[in-house]
Parts: C-alpha cells; sequence; structure tokens
C-alpha cells in the first residue's frame, strides 16, 4: 500500500511539475514531466491527466491519454472519479476523442 501511495503522491508532484514548467516556458521539463505521466496513466488517472494536459497544451500527454481512453473499457472509464472532473473542466476535449476513436477505427 505504500508503493501505491508514493506512486500518488509523485504522480502529483510530476504534475505540480508540469504546472510550474509551463508557467515558467521550461519546454524541456514540461517534455520530461509529459514524458512520465504518459507513462503511468491508468483507468483512475486518465481523464484528470488529460484534462491538465488540455490546460497546458501538453500535446504529447494529450495524444497519449486519447490513446489510453480509445483503447480502454469505456464503461470503467465512465465510473471513474475523473470522469466528471473531465466533462466539466475540458469539454471541448471529447471531440479530440471521438475524432481520434474514428480514425483508428477507420469507420
Amino acid at each position: 500500500m505504500d508503493d501505491n501511495l508514493d506512486e500518488v503522491e509523485s504522480q502529483e508532484m510530476i504534475k505540480h511539475l508540469l504546472v510550474a514548467a509551463d508557467r515558467y516556458a521550461m519546454e524541456r521539463m514540461k517534455l520530461m514531466c509529459e514524458s512520465i505521466l504518459s507513462k503511468w496513466l491508468d483507468i483512475e488517472s486518465v481523464t484528470t491527466t488529460l484534462a491538465l494536459a488540455d490546460q497546458h497544451h501538453c500535446e504529447k500527454l494529450k495524444h497519449a491519454c486519447i490513446a489510453f481512453i480509445n483503447s480502454s473499457d469505456a464503461k470503467d472509464l465512465v465510473e471513474s472519479k475523473g470522469y466528471e472532473h473531465l466533462k466539466r473542466a475540458c469539454p471541448d476535449v471529447f471531440v479530440d476523442i471521438w475524432e481520434r476513436a474514428a480514425k483508428s477505427r477507420k469507420l
């Protein structure tokens, strides 16, 4: 359980670093944070991470989140804690999700 708590605390720290890197135009730091967060995506964190990526113009992280969402079970995603936050904070991001899902499925 301590390992899981440490991971959650580490994710939160990296998210705060990303926000600071964006604020102070530290592009290399921002890219490093995006890379780390991309590797830690799971069904509980992906929606809040996507909102963060959208708000701070992190295209690589945003693409990683959308790819994760498109490969996940939609029912699990909708039931996650962060889903309502994403709907409120970044409703426009759902257009990106649908467009990428449609392109990847070649409807």
